[in-house]
This record gives C-alpha cells, sequence and structure tokens, in this order.
C-alpha cells in the first residue's frame, strides 16, 4: 500500500515536532518534511507534491488560507490551530478535519482514520482553493465543467455555484490538465467531461452544449484545433 505523504506547516517548532510524534505512529503516514511559514512550505509543495498537509492557519506573513489561495493544486487539509474560532470557517471550506491545539492523540486518530476512509482520497484528486468574498471553497478541478475570463480575474462553475479566481485565463491555462480542459475561445476554457454535444454551423464553427444545458460557441481557430486533435 503506497504511504501518504504528509508535510508539517507550522510556525511553532513544540507544535512541529509533537505533530512528527503523532504522525510517527502510523505507518500509513510518510512525514516528508516541515515548514515555518507559507514561503517555505509554497516552495516544498511545489517541490514535493505531498499528498496531505497538517496547517497552521495563523503564521507570519502570510496565513494558511493565503498559503492555499497561491497554489495551483491544493493537496488534502487538516486545519491545526490554538484559535477555535477558526473552526466553523474551516469546516465551510470543506476541509478534510480541523484539530485544536493542545491535539489530544484520539482525536489525531479519528483524523486519519477520516482520511484513509475517504472514498475520494487517492492523491490524484486535484483541487484549488478560492476565497470568493467572505467564503471559502475547495473545488475539485473534476467538477469545474466551466471557466470564464473577467479581466484580470476566472470565475469557475462547478455544481451550481459561481466563484471569482483572482488569477487571469491565460495564466490558468498555463496549469489545467489539458487532457480534461480546452480552450474554446479567448474567453471561455470548457471541462471535455461535460460535453454533451458538438455541432458544426456553416462556416465550420463548432458550437457545444454541456451536459449543465450552456450552448457555448467556438472561435474558428480553436474549432479547428479541436478537430484536428482528435476530440471530436
Amino acid at each position: 500500500m503506497k504511504k501518504i505523504s504528509v508535510l508539517i506547516i507550522d510556525d511553532e517548532r513544540h507544535a512541529r515536532m509533537e505533530l512528527k510524534r503523532l504522525i510517527a505512529g502510523f505507518p500509513e503516514l510518510d512525514c516528508i518534511g516541515e515548514a515555518r511559514n507559507a514561503d517555505e512550505a509554497q516552495q516544498l509543495i511545489e517541490d514535493k507534491h505531498p499528498d496531505l498537509l497538517f496547517l497552521d492557519i495563523q503564521m507570519p506573513e502570510r496565513s494558511g488560507f493565503e498559503l492555499l489561495q497561491a497554489l495551483d493544486n491544493v493537496p488534502e487539509v487538516i486545519f491545526v490551530t490554538a484559535f477555535d474560532q477558526y473552526a466553523i470557517k474551516a469546516f465551510d471550506v470543506n476541509a478534510l478535519d480541523y484539530l485544536l491545539k493542545p491535539i489530544r492523540a484520539e482525536r489525531f486518530a479519528q483524523a486519519i482514520a477520516k482520511l484513509t476512509m475517504k472514498a475520494a482520497f487517492s492523491g490524484q484528486n486535484k483541487q484549488i482553493f478560492v476565497k470568493d468574498r467572505d467564503q471559502y471553497h475547495f473545488i475539485r478541478w473534476e467538477k469545474v465543467y466551466l471557466i470564464e475570463s473577467m479581466d484580470n480575474y476566472a470565475r469557475l462553475f462547478f455544481e451550481e455555484k459561481k466563484v471569482w479566481l483572482k488569477r487571469s485565463l491565460n495564466q490558468l491555462v498555463k496549469t489545467l490538465d489539458e487532457a480534461m480542459f480546452f480552450r474554446i475561445n479567448r474567453a471561455q476554457v470548457v471541462n471535455m467531461h461535460f460535453i454533451q454535444t458538438i455541432n458544426t454551423s456553416e462556416n465550420s464553427r463548432l458550437t457545444i452544449t454541456l451536459t449543465t444545458g450552456q450552448t457555448l460557441k467556438v472561435s474558428q481557430r480553436q474549432s479547428a484545433r479541436l478537430k484536428n486533435a482528435g476530440k471530436i
């Protein structure tokens, strides 16, 4: 069985040591590093691609939430903090779990049990963390069916929701899975798994209808690319 790679992010040394002690008691976990702040953590995440973060929320310079917002793909997250006023916010963002310091051994064991029992957990489910107004969201890319450009922002459509991401579409496209997403014109990207029908108009441009009901026009250039790529 593949071990779950773990990264500890906390500005307090004794808190990191306590987490390492707890992690050592679970052979399915492999602690691959630790970070004292968001900058160190971001570099480690980009270099080592951990499956799971034990993440403190309040840290100097950038908070745990701000770190997650800066990542193109976010691992599973268990928040760890001494401030229980963050509990509701943490659960609102659908974090895997929330641990309050000092961490009790039995509570830690419950969090790990939740992790290993989670049907969706495979280390392959890529997600992004988005702060939209006062709401925080963990969004799995596989559930995003449409992305639209709005100046320097991108608007993500998933389930029955839509959120704003402070990133341009040009920036975002560079990080997306090309096997899943296709840019149909200058302003829109679609998830290929949500395409229901594709029709050709008289000028050879394509029109796409998504399973969600939207009908979208593909630019002439991208229509040719879509055909040449053998995606239709």
